[in-house]
């Protein structure tokens, strides 16, 4: 019969007669398997059966004979389970779970204005960048852009980019009507200049 304490390991061997109890102590035994085994003596198992076998050991190489005999193992680490936390997470995930009384800190708390605005900051600028670094805005376009991002005109990726699409019909309209009104100024011009040679020539 075996027992354990918090003072070690005893185990009480019946002598020939079968009428004395005799203890014996195993701390030495068990300190040295938790040694060779590299764990914790709450973790080494003893063969109750081998009890003289594995009290005689008194060496770290005689324990590591018992342990390749099996009479002394390493118990198994108890499995701390993540299904119930993985199926919560994932209820959660959908929206589940997350009502006023799950709630413990304020809004802001929870989820920051200012980690709102920085993330929405840096959506708007990677955008502008990419814009620019591929050519569809040029540098003005994209300073001035950028300050309104700055600004809060654009609350997303989407309202920038009607703005951009707008602001680039724009330009190309205003580009055609420059050069509709540079045209017109040129055939005035043409014709001022034949009005003038004409009248040189009848005054000759």
């Amino acid at each position: 019969v075996s027992t354990q304490s918090t003072w070690g390991v005893f185990v009480f061997a019946l002598g020939k007669d079968c009428s004395v109890l005799t203890m014996v102590s195993l701390k030495l035994q068990k300190r040295l398997a938790a040694s060779v085994l590299k764990c914790g003596e709450r973790k080494v198992w003893l063969d109750p059966n081998e009890i003289n076998e594995i009290h005689n050991a008194n060496s770290r190489q005689h324990v590591r004979k018992l342990i390749k005999d099996g009479y002394v193992i390493r118990k198994p680490n108890a499995i701390h389970s993540r299904a119930r936390v993985n199926k919560r997470l994932e209820a959660k995930s959908k929206g589940r779970h997350t009502g006023f009384g799950k709630r413990r800190g304020t809004r802001e708390a929870r989820f920051p204005t200012k980690v709102i605005w920085m993330r929405r900051q840096r959506v708007l600028r990677r955008l502008l960048r990419k814009y620019r670094a591929g050519g569809k805005i040029d540098k003005h376009l994209y300073h001035e852009l950028y300050l309104k991002c700055k600004g809060n005109v654009f609350k997303n990726k989407r309202v920038l980019m009607e703005h951009i699409f707008k602001a680039k019909a724009e330009q190309i309209r205003e580009k055609a009507l420059q050069a509709q009104a540079d045209a017109r100024k040129e055939r005035a011009k043409q014709r001022k200049d034949k009005r003038e040679a004409k009248d040189a020539e009848t005054k000759a």
